[in-house]
């Protein structure tokens, strides 16, 4: 997976990429090795530039070590790759445009071309894929899932800003490619700056009124009631879009990325209601810091499904 892909000079790109194949292929032939490669090649193949000639060659060179030392290689020739935690200005539109519009900057199409894309959960699906069948395809044309001008990408990354962001509505997801970019979107706002989000409150002699969420999407609402201390949660999911809603007691919601080690703390009050939404790959709790039953009323996107739960345990 090792490559440079951005640098201001194209010569230097090709010469890091093709020298790193290189040095893997001296030590596989110093070691006398037949093992299983996988190398992620890209759809710049097909283009003019020192980016995909490096790619190429370089695929090309494992698969000559592959025929003469009897190994295997899987040469994976990849769409662009989207989804949550990619590095803006560096591995893809997508991660730059959802980085600018969350934090108010001004995104510029240059090219408004049509991207053949790949979510990068799919993609590490279809590489488990080629590891348990051993699969010895040394030009493998990964397939992308989906297909979207640039300028489509921005004009829903802005609506998800005007309305989930701003507004805090659940936007209308209208397919599977929109609810991947919905969340990869979320996993790019400043969320330590961002929740808790109190709700408008509308009171009158009867008592208070205060809606909880609104959404163009299915989902599931439920409510719990937790004892003085208890935590409930400690897990994460990949895929589903979550909403905590505190509306009577005190509780303190953690979030914690899989793989960092830095834990976000959010306070909540049931005198003051407010939401924490839950971004995908963060686990993520709430404990009852307060002398009374906690009150919390859940949004979810979709049922509990025991067969595919996407529910993955881990403390934060």
């Amino acid at each position: 997976m090792a490559a440079l892909n951005r640098h201001n000079d194209s010569e230097v790109i090709y010469e890091t990429n093709t020298s790193l194949v290189k040095k893997l292929v001296a030590s596989l032939d110093r070691n006398q090795s037949q093992a299983h490669i996988l190398i992620s090649s890209s759809t710049q193949e097909e283009r003019d530039n020192l980016y995909g000639k490096s790619k190429m060659e370089g695929r090309l060179m494992l698969s000559d070590w592959a025929n003469r030392a009897g190994g295997k290689l899987t040469g994976m020739v990849i769409p662009n790759v989207f989804g949550p935690f990619g590095n803006p200005y560096y591995n893809s539109v997508v991660a730059t445009f959802c980085h600018q519009v969350s934090h108010n900057e001004t995104p510029k199409v240059e090219v408004d071309g049509l991207l053949k894309l790949i979510y990068v959960g799919e993609l590490v699906e279809a590489i488990l894929k080629a590891i348990r069948r051993e699969d010895n395809t040394h030009e493998l044309q990964i397939p992308h899932t989906a297909e979207a001008k640039v300028s489509e990408i921005l004009d829903l990354l802005q609506h998800y800003k005007d309305v989930y962001q701003e507004k805090g509505e659940f936007p209308a997801i209208n397919s599977s490619f929109e609810h991947k970019l919905f969340n990869t979107y979320r996993c790019y706002m400043d969320i330590a700056n961002y929740f808790p989000r109190k709700f408008t409150q509308h009171t009158d002699n009867r008592g208070a009124f205060v809606e909880i969420a609104r959404h163009g999407i299915a989902g599931q609402t439920s409510f719990s009631t937790t004892v003085p201390g208890i935590t409930r949660g400690n897990h994460f999911h990949t895929r589903k879009i979550e909403r905590f809603a505190v509306v009577k007691g005190k509780a303190l919601i953690q979030l914690r990325r899989i793989g960092t080690d830095e834990v976000r703390d959010f306070y909540l009050d049931g005198e003051e209601p407010a939401y924490v939404d839950m971004p995908i790959w963060y686990t993520h709790n709430i404990k009852n810091i307060g002398d009374e039953t906690l009150y919390t009323i859940f949004w979810i996107n979709e049922p509990y499904d025991p067969a595919d739960p996407d529910t993955y345990l881990e403390n934060v």
